[in-house]
């Protein structure tokens, strides 16, 4: 029997991903147990009100019955295989005719992997395999924006354009980083926003230009950017942006794995900012966080493409032993239901007006709060020590990951970014859960922003 803490236990033999190690030295590891509708509890059975949907995806909260009962059901059937050699369930082939039928596109195909950060690094290698296929071996280059978000393999990471990459000497030779789309805080003094979008514009002109067209192999951009702090693009940003592709022949891809099946409060994000893609990838809500899946989804010009290219050397070799697995698939088939069918995606169309105005009402009661930025059911609030200059508080500080750390206190999960505070909530959240929400974070922001105040901070 170990009689040392779950949060000891969990110190000694775990290593943290992205989490802020004095916060867990001070405050222990919070190890939880089960979760019901929207909350969490853990080993001490204290409850939270998870804002954050778990990491964005999920949608349908922690003890949805049908997707439960999907994945039994598929385990008790055909537990699990691979979609090598010429073999697949009949889960996978049923989940690739649903994603390209609910797909902006008129065809396309299917590629499954384990993650998000897989899928995006597909879609690379197979860049790459078509420009070399296609005799354009120096078609390789990647183009990416700072505070995007793609992932963490090697080449994920290299196209996230986030400078804590660095301590891996990434990222690697090739990925180019454009200006953020984010208009309130990159966009130059008396520039409006029509301007700023024409210097990104002019910006991706100059690169293509300077980086030569016939090297670039593709475009990676989120609708919105989540990771970066959720950054919804300035407006006009993928019409001016898209055209200046097309007529270099650089393929646009669209990176959903956040905004995806519902988040931005229609199927895709790309949707919602009115652009067609290239190809799409998908991860995250795609299972409603049951089952570790990510997909590629090709539109039908590189499906014609890499088709050529396949039948030229007889196969793709790429893949992944559980991509494709009969298990996620089946759980992602429920979970596409669930959320177009059982009213989870109406919830967030109808709920995202009033998550707005609670927030927008919060934001007018701090100070300290310089903006409030998002779409659907995916927020932020940026903390600023001044408001009207937009002057950040000092990193030392550690703002949004006291305002946290309050928020947990008080029995509230939502995510710090950067100076941000991020809100991105399931989608079956009720109006009185909302409100829980908008007071326990309200009562967060007055206790922190009181205490910087109270050390001359504020």
């Amino acid at each position: 029997m170990n009689d040392k803490s779950w949060a000891a236990r969990a110190e000694e033999y775990s290593l943290y991903g992205f989490t802020d190690l004095p916060s867990v030295h001070d405050r222990g590891t919070i190890v939880l147990t089960h979760g019901e509708g929207p909350y969490v509890f853990d080993t001490e059975g204290r409850k939270w009100l998870d804002a954050n949907s778990g990491l964005w995806n999920m949608v349908a909260g922690f003890d949805h019955k049908g997707l439960i009962e999907a994945a039994k059901a598929q385990y008790d059937r055909f537990p699990g295989y691979h979609a090598f050699f010429g073999r697949m369930s009949d889960q996978t082939v049923m989940l690739s005719e649903k994603l390209v039928e609910v797909s902006p596109f008129a065809r396309g195909k299917v590629f499954y992997t384990n993650s998000g950060s897989e899928a995006n690094d597909t879609m690379v290698k197979m860049l790459w395999f078509l420009g070399r296929s296609e005799g354009q071996p120096q078609r390789r280059k990647i183009l990416t924006r700072w505070n995007a978000y793609h992932g963490v393999t090697a080449v994920s990471a290299s196209m996230t354009g986030k400078p804590y990459n660095e301590v891996f000497g990434l990222p690697l030779e090739g990925f180019i980083h454009l200006t953020c789309p984010h208009f309130w805080r990159y966009g130059n003094p008396g520039e409006s926003e029509a301007e700023f979008v024409a210097r990104l514009a002019a910006e991706l002109e100059d690169t293509i230009a300077r980086e030569g067209a016939d090297t670039i192999a593709g475009f990676f951009a989120e609708p919105v950017q989540g990771a970066g702090g959720v950054i919804p693009p300035a407006e006009g940003y993928f019409q001016a942006i898209q055209p200046i592709l097309k007529k270099h022949g650089i393929p646009l891809i669209s990176d959903e794995v956040i905004c995806g099946f519902g988040r931005t409060g229609s199927t895709w994000g790309c949707e919602t900012y009115g652009f067609t893609p290239d190809a799409i990838i998908s991860s995250k809500n795609l299972t409603a966080g049951l089952f570790p899946m990510g997909a590629v989804i090709l539109g039908p010009e590189l499906s014609d493409r890499l088709d050529t290219a396949i039948e030229a050397i007889e196969e793709f070799p790429h893949g992944f032993t559980a991509s494709g697995h009969p298990v996620g698939c089946a759980i992602a088939l429920k979970a596409i239901d669930v959320v177009m069918n059982e009213g989870l995606a109406e919830n967030v169309v109808k709920g995202a007006p009033r998550m707005e105005a609670g927030l927008r009402r919060i934001m007018q009661k701090h100070a300290n709060i310089g903006e409030l930025r998002g779409i659907g059911y995916m927020w932020a609030l940026e903390a600023v020590k001044n408001a009207e200059t937009k002057e950040p508080f000092p990193g030392k500080l550690s703002v949004s990951e006291r305002i946290a750390n309050t928020c947990t206190d008080l029995g509230l999960i939502c995510r710090p970014l950067g100076q941000s505070i991020v809100l991105c909530p399931p989608f079956i959240l009720t109006d009185a859960q909302m409100d829980e929400m908008f007071e326990k974070l309200d009562a967060a922001l007055t206790r922190v922003f009181d205490g910087l105040r109270a050390e001359g901070e504020a």
